[in-house]
């Protein structure tokens, strides 16, 4: 247990406060971001924009530039999710919890693919020194991109795009010494299984 803790903390002894506590608010409004979705509550969207947009700042200050560009990717398709979520269709909101058709499953493998392609060109366009992790990077941020634009239309596919992508990132943030972020990627994966199942059971009522 001790080693868990050190492992978790340890990276953290030589931090400075400020950025212990910006990285701990963003781990709280990540947590909370994903409660929300599973309540397909439209508080996924503020919370979830908090924490990526502080996420963007720690990983500026890391000097981390690949990393922040794909932050900003996410935060941009925050501000869409937000915006489709509020739209009405009468009185109505315009879009309710459903499944993906045949159209949006290309659009998502299109949104995936794309995704793939900008992250590894955010890479190289940063110099940035690719090792076999870095690969697996852009591989999740295409799953996690789609998984947001599935999200923001309440396709209930995406959660298991989230699932997909959190089994991966857990072990590679714990391989990279992030621990409080691994811890955090566990927790999603816990969080989204259960919002898969709420999602089910509102589908199918």
């Amino acid at each position: 247990m001790d080693t868990i803790i050190e492992f978790i903390i340890g990276p953290y002894r030589s931090v400075g406060t400020l950025q212990i506590l910006i990285e701990f608010i963003a781990f709280i409004c990540g947590i909370l971001s994903v409660w929300y979705a599973k309540k397909a509550d439209i508080l996924v969207y503020p919370t979830g924009l908090i924490g990526t947009a502080l996420t963007v700042y720690l990983l500026y200050q890391a000097e981390y530039f690949g990393d922040m560009m794909m932050n900003v990717y996410y935060s941009l398709m925050s501000i869409y999710g937000w915006y489709q979520w509020t739209r009405l269709k009468g009185t109505l909101p315009k879009y309710k919890i459903s499944r993906t058709d045949t159209r949006e499953r290309f659009v998502g493998f299109a949104f995936f693919l794309i995704t793939v392609g900008v992250t590894y060109g955010v890479y190289r366009g940063f110099d940035y020194d690719m090792q076999w992790y870095s690969y697996v990077d852009t591989v999740t941020s295409g799953i996690f991109f789609t998984a947001m634009w599935y999200m923001a239309n309440k396709k209930i596919e995406h959660w298991t795009l989230w699932i997909i992508g959190d089994v991966i990132t857990v072990p590679l943030y714990a391989y990279r010494g992030l621990g409080m972020l691994s811890l955090q990627y566990l927790i999603f994966t816990f969080l989204a299984i259960q919002g898969l199942l709420a999602w089910r059971k509102s589908l199918k009522a």
